[in-house]
């Protein structure tokens, strides 16, 4: 029972607000102490020099690079200033554009926190002159910003590739289908809306002096340029070109390039970039370390058998497996971060799900939707705090929590689809 008393602990001292990587390592040293003895941890430099020479973790300070530097060279106000004026002569325009912005931004940067904060900064003033709803326009910008979890490149899915084993090039092909399903969803949720209650998101005016034709090649030249860099990145893995890895350095020096073009490179913003990818990066690595000491002190104390024992005589077999597993990640999403619930919860359910004969790829997929999850659920969903930090004063907090329940609904409703009728986007539940 050590093992379980261990994972209480660790939960309860994150949900009090302790640092994530020192609580995983904390509670790994004690309990590891009280149960084994200090030769125990004899074992840990080797599981750190694993981790360090994972090459498909290379992927994620470069991937997080791509996105830092995308940031910066004004991508989302282009690409939402030229999508809102294509759409906003119809109603819910404005929220249209912002979801397939926030779809563009996913599979060009991936950082969710980047997409919510310039959304928020640029969208929000535009929809709220124009009389939206606020619940709508903030529902629709944190919702949007979200789909960086769940659309390639993902650094979710290249975690879920490490912890699972799984081949990210895989991966990334089967998070394609979800991302659009959802993306459409979306849009189906905001044009009934807007059909059923206008005067929620009105048409936007005709800007005087510009015509239409204007107006459509604006928005494309400004839709080419991440068009292009999605087609590098993730055209070069899918084609077989090359792995994961190599094209995330592809597609930093593809932001670099970018850089220029928008006239926004300077050596001052590669090296405050940087700097931003290194705290980023230190914050997971850190993670992943104190969670391997945690995980190893778990399974030397026989928690993972007795866990493993438990779920085996769940009813339902492995429909009952998924469900509770399902329901335990969306549960702890509340309260936790996606990064900790892939280094621990996942690897304990992952055994159980291949023992029972359960596809992995689509176990992966199915926790990745599950965690973009965790980026909306209050209290403690990130994307919430992202949006509240950059939104005018006259939006409350209770705004934002009452605007992203369609949009969490939605998700749920997307995992469900991917659990019941897995062939649908070109998976299978079992090998």
């Amino acid at each position: 029972m050590i093992g379980l008393i261990m994972f209480g602990a660790a939960l309860i001292l994150l949900m009090l607000g302790f640092p994530v990587a020192f609580t995983f390592g904390g509670v790994a040293l004690f309990f590891g102490v009280f149960s084994e003895g200090m030769d125990l941890f004899a074992f840990m430099p080797f599981r750190i020099m694993s981790v360090m020479q994972n090459k498909v973790l290379m992927a994620v300070p470069l991937f997080i690079f791509m996105g830092v530097v995308l940031q910066r060279t004004r991508l989302a106000e282009q690409l939402l200033t030229s999508m809102g004026r294509l759409f906003g002569g119809l109603p819910g325009g404005l929220a249209i554009s912002t979801i397939l912005v926030g779809a563009l931004l996913a599979a060009s940067t991936g950082v969710v926190g980047a997409s919510v904060v310039a959304m928020g900064l640029i969208s929000l003033p535009v929809m709220l002159a124009h009389k939206y709803d606020k619940r709508l326009s903030t529902g629709t910008i944190c919702a949007s910003g979200t789909l960086g979890q769940i659309v390639p490149p993902s650094i979710i899915l290249i975690i879920l590739g490490d912890v699972l084993g799984l081949p990210v090039g895989d991966l990334f092909k089967a998070a394609v289908w979800p991302g659009v399903v959802l993306v459409g969803l979306y849009i189906t949720y905001i044009l009934i809306l807007t059909r059923l209650k206008p005067e929620m998101a009105p048409a936007m005016p005709d800007t005087p002096g510009v015509s239409r034709k204007k107006e459509v090649l604006n928005a494309l030249l400004a839709i080419i340029p991440p068009l292009a860099l999605i087609v590098v990145v993730l055209g070069s893995i899918f084609a077989g070109i090359a792995t994961p890895t190599e094209s995330s350095a592809l597609g930093g020096v593809g932001a670099v390039v970018l850089a220029v073009l928008y006239r926004q490179f300077s050596f001052q913003m590669v090296w405050d970039a940087s700097k931003d990818t290194v705290k980023v990066t230190a914050m997971v690595f850190a993670i992943l370390i104190g969670a391997t000491a945690f995980s190893m002190v778990f399974s030397y104390t026989g928690g993972d058998y007795l866990l493993e024992d438990w779920l085996h005589m769940l009813p339902g077999g492995e429909w009952g497996f998924i469900i509770l597993a399902m329901l335990v990640i969306l549960i702890l999403g509340f309260f936790i971060d996606f990064v900790e619930i892939s280094f621990i919860i996942v690897p304990i359910l992952a055994p159980v799900a291949e023992a029972m004969g359960i596809n992995m790829l689509w176990f992966a997929i199915l926790v990745a939707m599950n965690l973009q999850t965790s980026f909306l659920t209050p209290p403690f969903g990130f994307s919430l705090f992202y949006l509240k930090g950059v939104a005018p004063p006259e939006v409350r907090t209770i705004d934002i929590y009452r605007g992203i329940v369609p949009f969490i609904l939605i998700q749920i409703l997307v995992l469900a689809l991917i659990v019941v009728f897995p062939e649908w986007f070109g998976m299978s539940a079992s090998y």
